[in-house]
């Protein structure tokens, strides 16, 4: 059950200190130095770090309501609620994807589907599955080599994972010797971390034993966010205390909300950036945008930026947002009747995605989720008992992961005739395996599912307009399986969860498979996967990194949108390839870093002009006639 939004705002008479505003008319400017656009995973990180400085003043407009008082948001194990449940916390995007979700049965399609937008104070951090996975070290080492800027290479990326992090203890406070190695976590960040805090033991005994029995194939990793996570581990969860940490409660504790120079309107949907003082056609090299145009209710206000915009909106409505402002492929923008500012044509393209399939067997055994799901005795005792003290069923995410494994394709492996490996190199894996106590399907009993999914992609795709409309929903393509590779290679990747199910532990504990996958051939698994298979929501890409100067790309390696000025991206969408990864945590260290980016930007900025003032004053005030008599 959805629990109303509960939005705490403290007035403070006559020096403004309310700083979440639910109404427009509220807000005492909308002048500022910085506008961020999007309150998501990333907006709430830059606007306290910029914030910091107390001369700098900040408002971020978010498109939906507040995270306080909302109980999916805050309940781990209610996550999909604030997906499901009530428009005020979503809106409608039309999808045009390959095959429908992973947990659906239907033939393939390729035809426009209705996926959902979560808008709420927080973005994904708010809603999704709180699996904090880092990635490869290999992976940020191929973005320094992309963009050209060793600052996105994994040791310089490292320290911002350490200052975004707070490592605590799991809700259930067990002994976590060997689970983790603490010695690569963050003690003092805004974001909880830990280890689950309620476990479904006999399958995480099974889990650890095949590590046991299989160690050539699934290696045990004590911790697989060192870096190098191939092998076998615990699963870590953005959770603190039983609650879920997200940007909102993490970055905007209500001391952060107290600032007197960073504002925060909720229900606030951009539609495009403009200028409103500019008129005429400008020279590219004077590109810039000024300010904000939103919609609140039915009326469109503009909020003005005296120093930059700052697109914070993920990887979806940051190019919908530039696109809209004509920022994009002019063929593309001038079909749909809107005018060109700016002819960028990677804008929204190079969509990369990751892709997942399901696998589920009954199990002997009545430890599964579906003793609690099905037993509305049982789920209501289950949330009573998260109510009174934070422990339980109910804290750590629906999908209740017990461990997590990071796999790779062997190198002999007959689909690199395809397409040459696309990993970034020897210790970043080719797929993600995960262990979950339920089936997708709503067959009685009481089953395991074993989800394999593709994490280094080749197949790309896209987001455009659907209408000149600013507040039409865009068209997603998210190109599953547009490249042979990936689902050949998801096919192998099947074959090794199936070999791992195959360890002795497993038997006398798995019953049957809801689908025989042993007795398909080749052909027909790959078939199979492509019908039955969806994506992980892990989109990156749409406003990518390249080189200061490339002719391809959307932002230069400072993440300034290129030929634009006055105008950044930080979030998810300037990453150009989707890392092997859930993308929360490298979401958080981009918003970590681009903070620094624009603080040094600015500083360097402000030297300059001081630097300037002082000489000026200096030779206004200097005996220009002393100076230049002749001398005796």
């Amino acid at each position: 059950m959805l629990i109303p939004v509960l939005t705490l705002i403290t007035f403070f008479s006559g020096v403004g200190f309310c700083k979440l505003y639910e109404d427009v008319a509220d807000i005492p400017s909308l002048k500022y130095d910085f506008v961020i656009v999007g309150g998501g995973t990333a907006g709430p990180v830059v606007a306290r770090r910029l914030t910091e400085d107390s001369s700098v003043s900040v408002l971020v407009l978010e498109a939906g309501p507040s995270n306080v008082g909302v109980l999916d948001a805050q309940v781990p194990f209610l996550t999909h609620g604030v997906a499901n449940n009530g428009v005020a916390y979503s809106w409608m995007v039309n999808v045009e994807q390959i095959t429908p979700r992973y947990h659906r049965l239907e033939p393939p399609t390729k035809s426009s589907i209705i996926r959902e937008a979560r808008y709420i104070l927080g973005g994904c951090s708010s809603q999704n599955g709180m699996v904090y996975t880092r990635g490869a070290a290999e992976d940020f080492d191929r973005y320094a080599k992309l963009t050209g800027d060793e600052g996105w290479s994994w040791n310089q990326i490292f320290p911002y994972f350490l200052k975004n992090e707070r490592w605590v203890e799991p809700a259930d406070r067990h002994d976590t010797e060997g689970e983790y190695n603490p010695g690569v976590h963050g003690t003092d960040g805004p974001i909880q971390v830990s280890l689950g805090g309620f476990t479904w033991s006999e399958l995480k005994d099974h889990v650890i034993q095949t590590t046991n029995e299989l160690p050539d194939d699934f290696p045990f990793n004590l911790d697989m966010n060192s870096g190098k996570p191939l092998g076998i581990g615990s699963v870590q969860y953005t959770i603190g205390d039983g609650e879920r940490s997200s940007s909102a409660t993490g970055y905007f504790t209500p001391d952060v909300l107290q600032r007197p120079n960073l504002h925060v309107l909720l229900h606030a949907q951009v539609s495009k950036l403009v200028n409103p003082t500019q008129t005429g056609i400008v020279p590219v090299e004077s590109i810039a945008f000024q300010g904000v145009e939103f919609k609140y209710g039915s009326s469109l206000f503009v909020a003005e930026a005296s120093k930059e915009i700052i697109l914070s909106a993920g990887a979806i409505g940051t190019p919908q947002i530039l696109m809209n402002s004509g920022i994009g492929d002019r063929i593309a923008l001038e079909a749909l009747g809107i005018s060109t500012v700016l002819n960028l044509p990677s804008v929204g393209k190079n969509a990369s995605e990751h892709s997942f399939f399901a696998m589920s067997w009954a199990v002997n055994s009545n430890q599964t989720l579906e003793s609690i799901t099905r037993n509305s005795t049982r789920y209501n005792e289950a949330f009573a008992e998260w109510n009174r003290s934070r422990t339980g069923p109910f804290v750590v995410s629906p999908s209740s992961e017990t461990h997590v494994g990071w796999l790779r394709l062997s190198d002999n492996s007959s689909v690199f005739n395809i397409h040459p490996d696309p990993s970034p190199g020897p210790d970043a894996p080719h797929f993600e395996i995960l262990f979950e106590p339920f089936t997708y399907t709503r067959l009685p009993g009481h089953f395991i599912s074993v989800i394999m999914c593709m994490v280094s992609p080749v197949s790309r795709g896209s987001v455009t307009l659907s209408s000149a409309d600013p507040f039409a929903a865009p068209l997603i393509d998210v190109g599953l399986f547009s490249n042979e590779f990936d689902a050949l290679a998801l096919t192998e990747g099947i074959q090794l969860a199936l070999k791992f199910v195959s360890a002795p532990t497993w038997n006398g504990y798995l019953g049957a498979p809801t689908v025989d996958l042993t007795s398909m051939s080749p052909a027909e698994l790959t078939a199979h996967i492509r019908a039955n298979s969806g994506p992980g929501y892990h989109v990156v890409g749409t406003a990518g990194m390249s080189p200061r100067g490339a002719q391809y790309g959307v932002v230069d390696p400072d993440l300034k949108v290129k030929g634009i000025a006055g105008l950044r991206v930080i979030d998810a969408s300037v990453l150009p390839i989707v890392p092997a990864a859930h993308t929360q945590a490298a979401t958080y260290v981009v918003a970590e870093r681009g903070s620094d980016l624009v603080k040094q930007n600015w500083a360097r900025k402000t030297q300059f002009q001081m630097n300037f003032e002082w000489i000026y004053s200096y030779l206004r005030n200097l005996d220009t006639d002393q100076i230049f008599s002749p001398t005796d």
